[in-house]
């Protein structure tokens, strides 16, 4: 059974939201990563390497609130509505890709479906609602 998880966006405020989101939740960061910790990073904008390109917090043991931030050398830019997405984690790859497929139909592909530097299977997609998707398999670690 595929667990769901809320994935924020943010405009370059995603670490301090997170400090402050850990303050009322409690835990500890599962994940903080940077656009300075990405390969080619050399790449990056100077004014964009302390943004946040991933972090997730636990809220509890099904729930994980996660985010990043905009990357406008990318062309990304954050509007109320575009700033959250919801993060399928799936049990499998194959249940992976018939989410993918299935919730994506007559949407808008950002990132297929792919192996990912950071080790999880992942794709991201606009569905024919306006909703967005994010779809993640990881696989067990060795």
């Amino acid at each position: 059974m595929p667990a769901m998880h809320p994935y924020l966006n943010f405009d370059g405020q995603a670490e301090e939201a997170f400090i402050f989101y850990k303050s009322v939740f409690g835990g500890e960061f599962a994940a903080l990563m940077k656009f300075s910790d990405m390969p080619d990073a050399d790449q990056v904008p100077e004014n964009e390497k302390n943004r946040v390109m991933h972090v997730a917090l636990p809220i509890n043991e099904h729930t994980i609130l996660m985010a990043s931030d905009c990357m406008p050398s990318a062309g990304h830019v954050l509007k109320v509505g575009n700033n959250m997405y919801i993060n399928v984690a799936t049990d499998s790859r194959e249940e992976a890709d018939k989410l993918f497929n299935g919730l994506s139909e007559g949407g808008i592909i950002e990132m297929p479906m792919e192996d990912m530097f950071w080790g999880d299977y992942f794709g991201s997609f606009l569905d024919k609602f306006g909703i967005q998707w994010m779809i993640n398999f990881t696989p067990a670690q060795k």
